[in-house]
């Protein structure tokens, strides 16, 4: 397994052949990630791009009366500043830290020159982008025909898909925001933990037996879930030196 506080928590980083990643490793830098930190605000000029290691960060739009909606969450599979090596400088969203713990951070500018090469790391960013799409496509179908309860079992497997155990801290403030500030979140917390889904208390979710979520849940979170296994290579449990090339990023 990849030891503490190494870049290669974050899946992109870790299936970039050897050559790419140690010329990208001098100018990666560990940022923590705090419980409800702002990472980027809509419209600020976005002077790093971030890897979540072990933190899982929500994107949100916030409508003109304050209400926030979540379209994606970004974690260890991902990355966080796709504007910047497609083309922008800033996004209309906002980023909050929904699950505390660590990012490796980059210089916009250094992403962009590896980018503009048109290696293998622009290739993963490229595939990548086109999954977060899909996610933020299937989220906002979901809210338009799904139940509170079957948005947030989703929100909780994806959520949990980025990180490596079965338990969540999340304010109940947070929750709801992450669900578009819809008044029955608090409530569908209570129904799916009456049906014995969830266990909650105090701002800890544990998912005591993940199959029984993933039998009540919509379809929007395997369609996700199919597009990422389909787009993005998994990690080595072990990182292979001997062979730098073996992460394929190019198919299709």
């Amino acid at each position: 397994m990849p030891e503490p506080h190494s870049p290669r928590q974050n899946h992109l980083l870790a299936v970039l052949p050897a050559e790419v990643y140690e010329r990208l490793l001098p100018q990666l830098q560990i940022a923590p990630m705090a419980l409800g930190c702002v990472v980027y605000e809509s419209g600020d000029p976005m002077n790093n791009v971030y890897f979540p290691t072990t933190s899982i960060v929500s994107l949100l739009h916030t409508m003109q009366d304050g209400k926030p909606a979540e379209i994606a969450l970004v974690g260890n599979d991902g990355a966080l500043g796709i504007a910047v090596f497609m083309g922008g400088v800033s996004t209309p969203t906002r980023a909050v830290v929904q699950s505390a713990g660590d990012a490796y951070a980059i210089e916009s500018e250094a992403l962009r020159e590896e980018f503009r090469l048109g290696g293998p790391l622009q290739q993963l960013l490229l595939r990548y982008t086109q999954a977060l799409i899909t996610q933020m496509t299937q989220t906002a179908v979901c809210n338009r025909h799904h139940s509170v309860e079957q948005q947030l079992s989703r929100w909780l497997l994806l959520s949990l898909d980025r990180l490596s155990s079965n338990r969540l801290l999340m304010t109940q403030g947070l929750i709801s925001d992450m669900l578009g500030g819809h008044q029955g979140a608090i409530e569908a917390l209570e129904i799916l933990q009456q049906a014995g889904l969830i266990e909650y208390d105090r701002g800890c979710i544990i998912v005591p037996d993940r199959k029984r979520l993933e039998g009540y849940v919509c379809e929007c979170y395997s369609v996700v879930k199919t597009e990422f296994d389909r787009l993005l290579p998994r990690p080595d449990t072990r990182y292979r030196k001997t062979n730098p090339s073996v992460a394929d990023v190019s198919g299709g």
